[in-house]
């Protein structure tokens, strides 16, 4: 974290090194996020996640409030959109409105990495995920 003096909103600039952030396990995925609604006045998030090879994903959901950016950092990610599943490299785009259903997986041989933004807070439901996975277990 920065030593930056405060700007708007109270909001202090943020520098992370690359394993820097606060980091969620679940079995076949990791999420570290790098800021959310303490740092950003609760009006967007920005996380990493690793999904694991042949590994599912959340599950098909949507969020009723808050659009969803997708980046792929590294690996190919099966991202559902609506209806349609994509399969994307490194370096693809999604654009998630709010009130899409959308899921991503890795259907691949090796790890893949997501870049997330989130448009409000997120990081608050992480220990509920964390806590659902531990209850489900992926097979």
């Amino acid at each position: 974290m920065s030593s930056e003096p405060a700007t708007r909103a109270g909001m202090r600039p943020i520098v992370m090194q690359p394993s820097e952030g606060r980091s969620y396990t679940m079995p076949a995925m990791r999420a570290v996020f790098k800021a959310d609604g303490e740092e950003t006045g609760g009006r967007y998030s920005v996380s990493e996640w690793r999904v694991e090879p042949r590994s599912p994903g959340p599950g098909p959901h949507s969020h009723a409030d808050e659009d969803e950016i997708f980046y792929v950092l590294a690996g190919t990610m099966t991202v559902l959109v609506g209806e349609t599943w994509h399969e994307l490299s490194a370096g693809a785009f999604v654009l998630i409105p709010a009130g899409t259903i959308h899921d991503f997986e890795n259907r691949g041989e090796e790890p893949a990495t997501l870049l997330n933004v989130f448009t409000g807070a997120f990081e608050q439901n992480m220990q509920a995920i964390v806590d659902w996975y531990e209850k489900n277990p992926v097979t």
